[in-house]
Parts: C-alpha cells; structure tokens; sequence
C-alpha cells in the first residue's frame, strides 16, 4: 500500500514537472531543418526572441553544395540578391496559447513569403514549423530538431 501511494506521488511529480517545462518552452534556440522533400538535414536555424516577437536567421547550409555564397535571386523584397546565410527568414510569430504563430516565413529557394505558425512538441526539442498560405489547410509543414 505504502509502494502504490509513492508510486502515485512520483507520477504526479513527473507530470507536474513535464507540465511547469511545457508552458516555459520557447522556440528560441538554434535548431536543425529538415527538408520535408529529401528528409535530410537542410540548414541551422537561430530562433531568437525580442520584446515578445520571434524571428529566424539562417546559420548555415548543411548541405554538401552549400557554400554560404547562396544569394537569394528569386526573392522580390529587400533581400533579393541578399546571401542567404544570415538572412532573417522568419518574423513577427507571437506566442498564442501553446502556439506561436502571426508571423511569416520566407523559403529563399522560391522567393515566396507564406503565413507561418509553429508548435513545440512536449519535451521542447521538437519544432512544427508551418507555411501556408490563407489558412493552414494550405501549406506544409517541416520538422525542426533543437540543436542547443
């Protein structure tokens, strides 16, 4: 009787400190991509966060052609012809809930701008990055793995 109630305590312990880390979690970090075509590893990505506002800025190119000389040709805005490593890619997300999302994100392959939102998983080392266009039915989605 005395194991079953330590057992339970535990438990309860467990889920209280797994809950307390959920709701702290932040996308701020650097983190991994993955191409969601390939499932390779794409580039580093800083997610940092300023006056409760999250933006992202390319690292570095993990693939074997990237040589961080890349310049964004297709892109129609002030970072048309703008290397890519060390361009700000996402702005404007804002935490909503467990959610962070309002912002945009750019894909420097296409030059395109999308609607963006992302999602921690539960242990925070997992990021649903969302683009998409008008709703979220529209778009797709890639994993982000946390680096550190």
């Amino acid at each position: 009787m005395k194991t079953n109630l330590i057992r339970i305590l535990c438990v309860c312990l467990i889920s209280i400190a797994h809950t307390a880390f959920a709701a702290g979690a932040t996308p701020a970090g650097l983190w991994k991509s993955i191409d969601d075509k390939t499932d390779k590893p794409r580039s580093l990505i800083r997610i940092t966060e300023n006056n409760g506002e999250y933006s992202a800025v390319i690292e570095k190119g993990l693939l074997a052609t990237d040589t961080g000389e890349a310049v964004c040709d297709k892109c129609t805005d002030e970072r048309k012809g703008k290397r890519i490593v060390g361009m700000t890619i996402v702005s404007g997300i804002k935490q909503k809930g467990d959610n962070f999302e309002g912002g945009e994100i750019l894909d420097p392959e296409n030059g395109k701008t999308y609607r963006c939102k992302m999602k921690l998983d539960s242990t925070g080392n997992k990021l649903e990055v969302r683009g998409f266009i008008g709703i979220s039915l529209f778009g797709r989605s890639q994993v982000w793995t946390r680096e550190e």
